[in-house]
């Protein structure tokens, strides 16, 4: 069989201006997850190693959702900022693992933190936090929001098959919060591009519980309700497109790969953020990595790691960060701010 072959393609890039990120937050659950702990289901710890790079990886416990995460990365972001639910008029959830299939998860944490506003999930998969950070900046930008609350969570244990040695280990459970307000400074602009390709559909894909096919007991003998991914062509995709889209904004912005002070790219295997780092000539003390740590949290890997580096203190005003986010749709997005 010939392996499908998906091609990077370029989307338009848009600018922003008056928009910041005013503060962050992040959560992930307590049990750790080993590769060695992975053995016991058959998995190869070094070749999990080798592969992906990832080492652990964090899971929630049963009686913990979505909205429970990101509750507390939310609240992590409001402590920062000094604001309280009734400050927030906004509220976009990026996941593909919501709480229940209607209402949306957001309108459930819209709820526990007081807001009074609109509150949606957006889904994107893994590009589903930079998607949602866009949508809420253009909401800022155009006056419809003052203080908008962006969060990325999934809990993507409960959607990966155990018995699926290749994809099981990859994936973890967190959640990432950004708070978003206007900014004085007209002349700090954000330089974006998101697109997807839906040609590369069933490459990453959940097949069971939409209404094409509804949740059946024959489904589940065949393990429909689990995250199936060709992770060759996936891998291959991937790093076209983080260099493409990188250099695209990079080009709209009038700015090189050596003005951008630090990049955040999607946690989904050390091996693609490798080679995109080589490809591009990055520096590789500007791209801080977590993957080993919490392996591939989809929505919530870029917030949770921004969080991890911008609380560390290695985030100076005015430093122009990079985030890039790519995954199932096939969907991907990148966003140049200053911070």
């Amino acid at each position: 069989m010939h392996e499908m072959i998906i091609q990077s393609r370029r989307a338009p890039v848009h600018t922003l201006t008056g928009v910041q990120i005013a503060a962050t937050g992040s959560y992930v659950p307590d049990e750790i997850v080993t590769n060695e702990d992975l053995a016991a289901l058959g998995c190869d710890a070094d070749w999990i190693i080798q592969r992906t790079g990832i080492l652990e990886r964090r899971k929630a416990p049963p009686q913990m959702a979505t909205s429970d995460m990101a509750e507390h990365a939310a609240r992590h972001a409001m402590e920062q900022a000094g604001v309280t639910g009734s400050d927030i008029d906004l509220v976009i959830l990026g996941t593909f693992t919501p709480d229940l299939p209607l209402p949306a998860a957001a309108c459930l944490l819209q709820d526990r933190l007081g807001i009074t506003g609109p509150a949606f999930d957006l889904q994107a998969a893994c590009a589903g936090f930079i998607y949602s950070l866009i949508t809420g900046m253009q909401f800022v930008v155009t006056g419809t929001s003052k203080l908008a609350l962006v969060i990325g969570a999934d809990i993507n244990t409960r959607r990966v098959n155990p018995a699926d040695k290749k994809t099981y280990p990859l994936f973890g459970d967190g959640a990432g919060a950004v708070l978003l307000n206007a900014t004085g400074a007209a002349e700090k602009s954000i330089s974006f591009t998101i697109g997807a390709d839906g040609s590369g559909q069933e490459l990453l894909c959940q097949k069971m519980g939409g209404s094409r096919i509804p949740h059946s007991c024959e489904g589940i003998q065949d393990n429909l309700q689990y995250v199936q991914m060709n992770g060759r062509p996936v891998f291959k995709w991937a790093i076209r497109q983080i260099e493409d889209s990188t250099r695209d904004v990079l080009h709209h912005a009038d700015l090189a790969i050596e003005d951008i002070d630090m990049f955040f790219m999607h946690q989904a295997n050390i091996r693609i953020i490798d080679a995109a780092v080589d490809n591009l000539g990055i520096a590789r003390e500007k791209v801080p990595v977590n993957l080993d740590r919490y392996g591939n949290t989809s929505a919530a890997s870029i917030p949770i790691l921004l969080d991890e580096v911008a609380r560390s203190g290695k985030i100076e005003s005015g430093d122009r960060i990079m985030l890039t986010g790519f995954g199932a749709g096939l969907a991907w997005g990148t966003v140049l701010l200053e911070w």
